[in-house]
């Protein structure tokens, strides 16, 4: 892709399910004014939706909301989501998902992280003072499952 690096934008967004729709907005307007290459929109938006989802379903302890930071990079696009006051989850740690299972045999939950890593280059975590930071790069090149 080799397109230079761009200020990132950022937004909060309320840990709500029902804010999904407004993260789709701000994607959308980050592709435009970014002139972001257009194949790589439907694996931004899936990861953005997994990781978003994780957090409010599963850091409920807190109410504080979640910043979605965008920007593009060399490689592509990176995708940097912040949950504040929140404990340790490090999405790389996560039990792989069992894909060769037969249906009736799997377990729910895990899939939506198994596509995530299937379909970035790259996924860096953070943890500090309760605050924990998934940052994921995507590429033309990635696979786009």
């Amino acid at each position: 892709m080799n397109q230079p690096a761009q200020v990132p934008v950022k937004k909060r967004f309320p840990r709500d399910l029902n804010g999904l729709e407004d993260l789709v907005s701000f994607t959308d307007q980050f592709f435009r004014d970014g002139s972001v290459d257009s194949r790589l929109r439907f694996a931004v938006d899936l990861c953005i939706e997994e990781l978003f989802v994780n957090m409010v379903r599963y850091n409920r302890e807190t109410v504080h909301p979640i910043q979605l930071e965008l920007a593009t990079c060399e490689q592509g696009v990176k995708i940097t989501l912040t949950d504040y006051d929140v404990e340790r989850f490090d999405p790389r740690s996560a039990p792989a998902a069992d894909v060769d299972a037969p249906l009736e045999q799997r377990q729910p939950g895990g899939l939506g992280l198994f596509l995530v890593m299937k379909m970035v280059d790259s996924i860096h975590y953070e943890y500090a003072n309760r605050e924990s930071k998934i940052s994921v790069v995507i590429s033309d090149g990635a696979q786009h499952v």
